[in-house]
């Protein structure tokens, strides 16, 4: 019997979660676990039934989230910052028996909807940690649903992706064997609870290796030195919160004492731009390692920690993963010349179970053979080491009829003086069929670097079609909850606004 938690099952007194000054032992937990179990007995659900829990950080969400694994209770995690329309799509989609928060204004804000959509009858319950004396249930590896994560929507209404308990089990132990996750490791991360980095890598992931997790509410370069300075040894992370750490020790270098201890910290859901990578190495002297992965796959792709850490690549599929590139028609690319481009289609024990309620969107993203197509667009070199150079939709940019990733010209105006931060995006162009376009945060807003510069600058270092054709200034760049840019939301942008080129 192969158990998703199987610490739970053998509950001691060592710490298992942390958050904002509160925590609790492996045995509490499962006391409050099986607690919440029986609330979800009394209240009429059972395994396979469904239930929203928003995701405000703390203990509260994070037992209800486990217990309802154990119980067999499909969780659909809810972003508290949802607007109505999306709020009301997902309940009407996932359809939870109930929901959950630990926030009183979820429950008023969820009945004004119920009132204003009939098409939405959910009721909401306060959740409170309380122990029980009976044992927790235990949860069996299976295909049955553990949770619903839903996608962002950027091509339509989100998307619910059903994970199982096995892919996720199978995952976290690709990952356990990669970066040598044991229990005695303690896991610092300040991700959201809503997605499956930190849902499924951040809380499952700890609690199946038997260790210990820090969960921090938000975000803030002292909070994380503070925490790694109790004992952590693993930081999970994304981009936007490794510059903001590095800005902050450059300015506080002595702060860089609390990660003394830390073996691995590992960054994810975007690219680390190679600045980055140098400007962290020198200040904590130790490497960061990248990964890559989305919500329908969880995680492909690790640099393990037995290995150097490869700046700008994401490493080689993880074992167990088969990963394929493949061209615009679906054809294998078997080239490693870590130059030709290609789709990014996996095959595994990992993937996700479909779409709910979507089976044509479920067809269109996997092949006859398996292979989920991921939309990402990634090079290969020799040693099989995967460089993502960005999405399909957005990041392959077909110019004067070269092909361009949008990665690439990004990375390279990053490596340029008064360049904070910057965005690809290629816009239609009746000449050039697509057009660069650069979308530069400067360092310095009262003296940006000069746009004709930036361009002649890719010119030279990458190649001339690669070059940008406008450069446009911007105080900040739109951004989802896991730091991602939202380069639709710069597409649209285009059409206001000056330009430089």
């Amino acid at each position: 019997m192969a158990l998703l938690f199987p610490r739970l099952a053998f509950a001691d007194d060592g710490p298992a979660l942390r958050t904002d000054g509160r925590e609790l032992s492996y045995r509490q937990l499962a006391s409050a676990c099986a607690h919440h179990t029986e609330r979800l007995a009394s209240a009429g659900l059972s395994r396979g039934d469904r239930v929203g829990v928003f995701t405000h950080p703390g203990l509260e969400t994070m037992v209800a989230l486990v217990a309802s694994a154990l119980a067999g209770v499909v969780s659909v995690p809810l972003n508290p910052k949802l607007g109505t329309r999306e709020l009301g799509h997902i309940l009407r989609d996932a359809a939870p028996s109930r929901v959950y928060t630990s926030q009183a204004e979820d429950v008023a804000r969820v009945a004004e909807l119920v009132t204003a959509d009939t098409s939405v009858a959910v009721a909401v319950d306060l959740l409170a940690l309380g122990e029980s004396t009976t044992t927790p249930p235990t949860c069996e590896l299976s295909d049955a649903p553990l949770f619903i994560l839903y996608t962002s929507g950027t091509t339509g209404a989100p998307k619910g992706a059903v994970l199982s308990s096995r892919a996720v089990g199978s995952n976290l132990d690709m990952l356990a064997r990669a970066w040598r996750w044991t229990d005695e490791d303690r896991l610092v991360h300040a991700l959201p609870l809503f997605h499956v980095h930190g849902l499924a890598l951040g809380l499952f992931g700890s609690l199946r290796v038997g260790g210990t997790l820090e969960h921090l509410s938000s975000f803030s370069p002292t909070g994380v030195c503070d925490a790694m300075a109790r004992g952590g040894s693993m930081l999970f992370a994304v981009p936007t919160m490794y510059h903001r750490l590095a800005e902050w020790l450059e300015e506080d270098a002595a702060q860089a004492i609390a990660f003394a201890d830390a073996r691995l910290l590992v960054s994810g859901s975007a690219a680390l731009p190679l600045r980055e990578h140098r400007r962290l190495e020198a200040l904590l002297h130790k490497p960061v390692y990248e990964r890559y992965g989305l919500t329908e796959t969880l995680i492909d792709c690790a640099v393990p920690a037995s290995a150097d850490a490869q700046p700008g690549y994401v490493g080689k599929p993880l074992p167990g993963v088969e990963l394929r590139l493949v061209d615009e028609l679906g054809s294998v690319l078997d080239v490693d010349d870590d130059l030709t481009i290609g789709e990014v289609v996996v095959r595994g024990p990992h993937l996700f179970s479909g779409y709910l309620n979507r089976p044509d969107a479920t067809a269109a993203v996997m092949d006859a053979e398996g292979f989920f197509h991921t939309g990402d667009l990634a090079t290969r070199r020799e040693d099989g080491s995967i460089r993502i150079v960005g999405r399909r939709a957005t990041d392959l940019i077909k110019t004067g009829g070269f092909k361009v990733g949008a990665g690439e010209v990004e990375a390279c105006l990053l490596e340029l003086e008064g360049v904070a931060e910057v965005a690809v995006v290629g816009a239609p162009d009746d000449d050039l069929g697509q057009r660069i376009v650069a979308f530069v945060v400067p360092r310095d807003a009262d003296a940006p670097p000069d746009a004709a510069e930036l361009i002649d600058a890719v010119a030279r270092e990458l190649s001339p079609h690669k070059r940008p054709r406008e450069v446009r200034f911007s105080s900040e760049l739109p951004k989802n909850a896991m730091g991602k840019v939202m380069k639709r939301a710069l597409l649209d942008a285009l059409e206001v606004g000056p330009s430089h080129g």
